[in-house]
């Protein structure tokens, strides 16, 4: 079912008590302002997973993974299993991160492994993509996009929609100096859903929910939020910051 969702990506942030601190912060703000109709994410580093969940658990703030092996358990130095997420209370984990593309040489098969793992131990996941600077200049980030998803999630049974959340990262537009506006992310995400309904058909397209992840804060997420094929973010920085993060939260 097509939802509302706000999730705060904290990437490589926050210690142990940070962490638990910002939840808390969070949780009592969701708490405070009755947050409804909105689903609110947070993904702290591995280390802090389960010391989140557990501060969380009785709130209605939900925690995810940054990332996570395809293989449940074998000589994977420093990775980590879908089953040992969901041992600690995680359900739910980011995967195809712009982040993770480029530093980590992430690629759509590898990524493709990664989502089936997750599916087969009944996770959800909010799968990332989106084009880079060169690509939206070029005029290629349709098909880069298109591409993305289609070799990651195009394998899947329609059924398996149903835990998947998109999130489109116009990559171009973080940390370069380049703007995306409202329009240009209503234009991809209603890309995007076409894409999904040209393979899946409209019911499957409308039902999924699609984040935008380029740079969304408190000044402009009304804006953006507002526009029909936008359900919601994936933030950065402005989710290390409670009140920020609870601003992104009710501008729906």
């Amino acid at each position: 079912m097509r939802k509302n969702i706000v999730a705060g990506n904290w990437k490589m942030n926050n210690d142990l008590a940070a962490s638990k601190k910002l939840a808390n912060q969070v949780a009592k703000l969701v708490k405070k302002n009755k947050v409804k109709g909105t689903k609110v994410i947070i993904a702290p580093t591995f280390v802090n997973l389960e010391r989140v969940a557990k501060a969380t658990k009785k709130s209605k703030v939900k925690v995810a993974a940054q990332n996570m092996h395809f293989a449940e358990s074998g000589a994977f130095t420093g990775e980590i299993s879908p089953k040992m997420l969901k041992s600690i209370g995680v359900k739910t984990v980011i995967l195809g991160h712009s982040e993770r593309r480029e530093y980590f040489g992430e690629d759509d098969a590898l990524l493709a492994k990664k989502v089936d793992a997750a599916l087969e131990n009944k996770m959800d996941v909010i799968f990332c993509f989106g084009e880079v600077l060169e690509d939206r200049k070029s005029g290629k980030q349709e098909h880069v996009v298109e591409s993305q998803i289609k070799n990651a999630l195009f394998h899947l049974e329609a059924k398996a929609f149903d835990s998947i959340v998109l999130a489109y990262e116009p990559v171009w537009a973080i940390g370069t100096g380049e703007t995306a506006s409202p329009e240009q992310a209503q234009d991809m995400h209603a890309f995007i859903r076409k894409t999904v309904a040209n393979k899946y058909g409209d019911e499957v397209a409308n039902e999924v929910s699609i984040l935008y992840g380029g740079s969304c804060k408190p000044g402009n997420a009304q804006e953006i939020f507002s526009k029909p094929d936008v359900d919601g973010g994936l933030i950065g920085g402005a989710a290390l910051n409670a009140e920020d993060f609870l601003a992104i939260v009710t501008a729906f």
